[in-house]
């Protein structure tokens, strides 16, 4: 009898200590959750307006995209060009806000719109990415179309609508990106959390229009003198830009002298993802649903990725977050924010595209399938995303470069092939299309 009740005793300790341990855990739990949303709330918040701002703008280029089945067919390899131009915008100009945004933040630019030695490098190193990498960018598509026996169009065709599209976007991008984040700063804003999303949403807005005025434009003057003339004026623009960013200021060679490599690979990377739609052009026009979703998963998948690495490219600037080879408190936060923002977005992407599929006549895949695809491409993608952002800041402050200059182009860039193929991936599954498809 005393066994038994010596055995009770000491089960009803051990479970009484079990049950307490519980409630430990829960209420540690509980705190960690209030601290996150205490520190957090303002990053989602802001967060979550720009990637809603971002998702508006970015299925009106989506709805275009759908719209644009007749010059995708009668201009081949064009959509080849169109994931890397799309891109180049958000890197550069997403830099630029970048850059603007760690300068507010250290205090050696005023947030007041005047002349300014920094602000003038700045501008002075967007434009000549913009022309050198739109040049690029030709060259690659037409190298890819060559490489993997697309049907295409000429490297000069290629070249005028790739410069072009480049130009008449950058004339609205380039004071915007300014304004936005000068003026977001000065009103008590983190432009780490507006700044980059609300960017690439209006070089989505406007890359697609640009590109769309730029092909018109070649159709009047094709295969003539003025069409030749404009691509060896396009050519020196760009030695001659190349030349003067190297040989310029300090602060225009290093932005320069670091841009440019890295988006390089960034045009390889957004031209990979067009080969891969243009490898699946039959699907993707026999199903304009999902075309009308792949710019818009593609650029929230950018602005996600964008604000992190601005979120922690900044925390390493002003000492919060340390470049370690493992996220410390400061990093988990932020993976915290933009873990969050992901489970509202994805599912976000695929309902507003099929609503602004039905309204304007597009045949939808259904709105089940729509939310699906979207969120279990957005399951695949986002620890993709967290990984890239804070070992490529880490590893670039550490190795002496300006993460404002590397993080968010290469992390976007990256992003792009694999949002591209996950969505395709995704979308064929529920469509119960064979992945060996795929391949």
């Amino acid at each position: 009898m005393e066994s038994t009740l010596l055995l009770i005793f000491q089960a009803i300790i051990i479970l009484s200590k079990c049950i307490l341990k519980l409630f430990s855990s829960i209420k540690s739990a509980f705190n960690h959750l209030f601290i996150f949303f205490k520190e957090g709330r303002r990053a989602l918040g802001e967060g979550f307006f720009a990637l809603f701002i971002s998702i508006i703008g970015s299925l009106f280029a989506g709805i275009l995209l759908g719209k644009m089945t007749f010059f995708l067919e009668n201009y081949p390899g064009l959509i080849v060009l169109i994931p890397g131009a799309i891109g180049m915008r958000g890197n550069i100009f997403g830099a630029l806000g970048s850059r603007l945004s760690s300068d507010l933040h250290i205090g050696i630019l005023p947030p007041e719109l005047k002349k300014s030695n920094i602000l003038t490098q700045n501008i002075s190193g967007a434009i000549i990415l913009t022309i050198v990498l739109s040049l690029l960018l030709a060259f690659f598509a037409k190298g890819f179309c060559i490489l993997l026996g697309f049907p295409s169009i000429t490297i000069i065709d290629f070249t005028i609508i790739s410069v072009l599209g480049g130009i008449f976007s950058g004339i609205i991008l380039m004071p915007l990106t300014i304004i936005i984040a000068l003026k977001s700063y000065e009103n008590g804003w983190d432009p780490d959390n507006v700044t980059t999303p609300i960017i690439a949403t209006i070089g989505d807005l406007f890359t697609l229009p640009s590109i769309l005025i730029a092909v018109l434009l070649l159709g009047w003057i094709k295969n003539g003198f003025f069409e030749i003339f404009l691509f060896i004026i396009f050519i020196f623009m760009g030695l001659a830009g190349l030349i003067l960013g190297l040989r310029g200021e300090i602060d225009l060679k290093k932005i320069i002298y670091q841009s440019t490599p890295v988006l390089l690979i960034c045009s390889l990377m957004g031209t990979t993802a067009g080969s891969i739609l243009n490898s699946k052009l039959s699907i993707i026009l026999s199903n304009p649903s999902i075309l009308t979703m792949v710019p818009l998963f593609s650029a929230e998948s950018g602005n996600l990725v964008s604000i992190l690495g601005a979120r922690l490219s900044s925390g390493l600037h002003s000492g919060y977050i340390k470049p370690t080879s493992w996220p410390n408190e400061g990093a988990v936060l932020n993976f915290g924010i933009m873990i969050t923002l992901a489970v509202i977005i994805y599912p976000l992407i695929g309902l507003m595209a099929h609503f602004a599929c039905l309204s304007l006549g597009i045949p939808s895949v259904g709105l089940y399938n729509m939310i699906m695809i979207s969120s279990m491409a957005g399951v695949i993608l986002t620890p993709i995303m967290l990984i890239t952002a804070f070992y490529l800041n880490s590893i670039s402050y550490r190795k002496g470069f300006n993460p404002d200059n590397i993080v968010i182009p290469l992390s976007t860039s990256i992003t792009d092939p694999l949002a591209n193929l996950s969505l395709i991936m995704i979308a064929m599954i529920f469509l119960g299309i064979s992945l060996t498809q795929i391949i």
